[in-house]
């Protein structure tokens, strides 16, 4: 069972930038679907980003053009980076992983319910 860890959230001013990063246990879970997501108090997990084992990528609407999402294998480490940054992203970022998944419109369709390991999550908080 991979075990993943969430780091780089903080505090912001809407515009600014941050790299959040989130450590496999073990390098061979970044061949599989992989995401971010977030969750805002008294809101649903959401999808934010998606890669797949082969690095095609799929954003949400709210973030295209503003967040990237890449993978090192060398560290195994996932990583996304969001620029110009709004009130409107801040929220717990949580990174995921498919047991079984490694592509398709499944993987594409940042719904959380698909994936199978979830990180404790990074905080990330805007102020306008």
């Amino acid at each position: 069972q991979v075990r993943l860890m969430e780091s780089g959230g903080g505090a912001v001013q809407a515009g600014g930038s941050l790299r959040l990063s989130c450590t496999a246990s073990f390098s061979s879970a970044l061949n599989y679907c992989m995401g971010w997501y977030r969750q805002a108090p008294g809101k649903e997990r959401e999808g934010v980003a998606a890669i797949d084992g082969d690095g095609m990528t799929n954003y949400a609407d709210s973030v295209k053009g503003r967040f990237t999402v890449s993978k090192d294998f060398a560290k195994n480490t996932l990583y996304l980076q969001m620029e110009n940054l709004e009130p409107a992203d801040g929220a717990v970022y949580y990174c995921a992983t498919s047991a079984s998944m490694v592509r398709g419109p499944v993987c594409m369709g940042l719904n959380y319910r698909e994936m199978d390991y979830w990180g404790k999550g990074t905080l990330v908080n805007i102020s306008s």
